[in-house]
């Protein structure tokens, strides 16, 4: 592990040490209905095939294939939901999509091919085996594995789940949050400003990634510029929560006391980081009843907010879920239209891409400042600029793709 009183360490060491020993939450049972962006805990495997019989793709003429270009009569009428009877030889089945295959048919020849004259039906000719029929498993086998673990439930997988007449599964409980705001400044929406003091904007925007990430605030506080009070609040957060956030109190001020009550309380693994914005983040452990909590202290600025919680919080909050969906931002090579050079540090741009005919171009919000926070709302990336390296537009550059899965 990286020695966390060095100076400006890489964001691979911060989350090597971030992720170190985390071990998925425990589990509980949930309805199906209620299930909607959980992560499951136990592989499902299916208990039914899918589809449970063959069927038809389309309205049409069930037959066998062997009779194609001859007049056969339509012996029966096969409607989605009802039970087919076995085909008469010589004859054909009108039949709808969806609706059971009878046996002895081979093919369905859609209803626009087919010439219709009375209770007969002429069938085109050259008409192949197993033609507009879905046969019985082609999506699912009984037995097979339905959904891996780890799997966040979305539309498709709850669709897969209801298909299996599955009413109830287990995932993972969700990880809780603690959110402590540091600063005698910092003051809620709704209260009348002070001079010298400024709205609360981290609180909101980060309970929101929260939430998107897959956890759940439990605890959320302002905490006063002092150390005692930080110290108490730290460890009133730890017995309630899997993983402390703050925000702000993390850089070297006489105000800054988080990095301080953590060195005292439990341990500081890292701290100052190679990255702009964000250098002034502290990553460490606080005991509780259960072990420890994790802290991850953002700083105050909110673009570093948002930032550190994306490149930090997201892969944590997947280690505690099991869900190796969250464990990287999607990585996309794309064709910059903005100047830009960097010195130490590695830069996170926050950029919006354009998905054209050409290819994925960049551009870059003009005001890059770790203040403006204006530059994250309409931003759907962050451009991965190394250390000393300089882009022109035109330039290829790697971006992280901002989505929740």
């Amino acid at each position: 592990m990286a020695d966390p009183t060095s100076e400006l360490q890489s964001v691979e060491d911060a989350l090597s040490a971030l992720l170190e020993g985390v071990v998925p939450v425990a589990s509980e049972p949930l309805a199906c209905t209620a299930a909607a962006g959980r992560v499951l805990a136990d592989e499902v495997a299916a208990r039914l095939d899918v589809p449970a019989f063959d069927n038809s793709a389309m309205d049409g003429y069930a037959l066998r294939a062997a009779d194609a270009g001859q007049w056969l009569k339509v012996s029966q009428r096969i409607a989605a939901g009802s039970q087919a009877a076995p085909l008469e030889v010589g004859t054909c089945a009108r039949i709808f999509t969806g609706s059971e295959l009878p046996a002895g048919a081979d093919c369905v020849v859609m209803q626009e091919r087919v010439e219709r004259d009375g209770d007969r039906a002429r069938m085109p000719d050259d008409i192949p085996t197993g033609d507009n029929v879905r046969r019985r498993g082609r999506d699912v086998s009984t037995g097979a594995k339905l959904l891996a673990a780890g799997t966040r439930l979305e539309a498709a997988a709850l669709g897969q789940l209801a298909g299996q007449g599955i009413t109830e599964i287990k995932v993972r409980r969700r990880p809780r949050i603690a959110l402590l705001s540091t600063g005698d400044e910092i003051i809620d929406p709704g209260e009348p400003l002070a001079p010298g003091q400024i709205y609360n904007s981290n609180r909101p925007m980060l309970r929101r990634l929260i939430e998107r990430f897959g956890g759940e605030v439990v605890m959320a506080k302002r905490v006063a510029d002092d150390f005692d009070t930080t110290c108490q609040l730290l460890s009133e957060a730890a017995e309630q929560a899997d993983v402390v956030i703050t925000t702000g109190g993390v850089s070297v001020g006489e105000e800054d006391h988080v990095k301080a009550a953590l060195e005292k309380l439990g341990q500081l693994d890292l701290w100052r980081l190679a990255m702009r914005p964000g250098k002034p983040l502290a990553l460490g452990r606080l005991p509780n009843a259960n072990g420890e909590a994790r802290l991850v202290g953002l700083p105050g600025n909110p673009v570093s907010s948002f930032v550190g919680a994306w490149i930090y919080l997201r892969p944590l909050l997947g280690a505690l879920l099991g869900c190796p969906a969250l464990s990287k931002l999607p990585r996309l090579r794309v064709s910059a239209d903005f100047t830009t050079h960097t010195k130490a540090r590695r830069h996170y741009m926050r950029v919006d891409l354009r998905f054209l005919p050409e290819g994925i171009v960049a551009s870059a919000f003009a005001d890059q400042n770790s203040a403006v926070l204006s530059s994250c709302v309409t931003a759907n990336a962050l451009a991965v600029i190394p250390a000393h390296s300089s882009v022109t537009p035109g330039d290829l550059i790697d971006c992280l793709w901002l989505t929740e899965a």
